[in-house]
């Protein structure tokens, strides 16, 4: 009797220390205050006092705007944008049909409502099934980040054209370090960092950079811009408001557009 009562009273505080044990290891510390500074930060190492992330909801398929986007395009209006409209044309919308928006040529460009500086920008386009022209002249449209620099839009499916003007390209600046777009007529998608040059008066302060995921491939990493992109010249800077609006390019040919959300960064 006596040692059953020995043998229970072991077993009680055996497992009393298991739970004490598992108790201690799955109630750590939320912070701590008494940690190192963080070099180059005003923060301690797991600072309790550092403002938490704000919780953003994933959309629940793949490619949709999660909960802190604007959606610049759902497909069934076109609210978010006005048409710059081209001289000696009659003023008039892009089509917009089965989800999509569609390049109207001589509509000019499509310029978004919105303004925006840093940014996280998706957009999915397709150029026509049928094949129309070639080199530049194939599908082609732009990303107009800011109105004035560039990520390319082309059907760059075996169409022999200069480097830093095929699809992905920073135009006129950097080409794409591979060329992963789809068959004419399918859908391709691009995902954009943008970080919005700085001026201090006239005076740039910090370059643009930009990286582009075209079709899950990383195309342009921090690519650090040399100005605008214009056509056969070389681009430089010019003092500019830190937020302006996003244009898609009117290049007189047709191109769709769908499924296009952008969030405002803070970097």
């Amino acid at each position: 009797m006596k040692r059953r009562a020995i043998l229970s009273s072991v077993l009680a505080g055996t497992a009393a220390f298991a739970q004490e044990k598992k108790s201690s290891r799955f109630n750590q510390a939320t912070g701590y205050s008494d940690t190192p500074i963080i070099p180059f930060q005003r923060w301690k190492v797991h600072d309790i006092d550092r403002p938490k992330p704000t919780v953003v909801t994933p959309a629940s398929e793949a490619g949709g705007a999660p909960s802190d986007a604007i959606v610049l395009l759902d497909g069934k209006n076109l609210s978010h944008w006005t048409f710059a409209g081209k001289k000696g044309k009659p003023k008039m919308d892009w089509k917009l049909e089965n989800g999509y928006m569609e390049v109207t040529p001589g509509a000019g460009d499509a310029r978004t409502n919105e303004a925006f500086g840093d940014m996280q920008l998706h957009l999915e386009w397709s150029p026509p099934a049928e094949i129309s022209g070639d080199s530049q002249w194939r599908a082609n449209s732009g990303v107009m980040i800011m109105g004035m620099y560039e990520i390319q839009v082309l059907d760059s499916y075996n169409n022999f054209t200069y480097a830093d003007g095929q699809a992905g390209a920073v135009y006129g600046q950097y080409p794409p370090l591979v060329n992963p777009v789809r068959k004419p007529g399918e859908w391709n998608v691009y995902d954009i960092i943008w970080e919005a040059p700085r001026f201090v008066g006239k005076d740039l302060a910090k370059p643009a950079f930009v990286s582009v995921i075209f079709n899950g491939v990383v195309v342009q990493h921090r690519k650090e811009l040399i100005g605008r992109t214009p056509h056969r010249v070389v681009g430089t800077y010019e003092a500019h408001a830190p937020e302006l609006p996003l244009s898609l390019q009117d290049h007189d040919v047709t191109v769709r557009y769908r499924n296009i959300w952008a969030r405002k960064l803070t970097l």
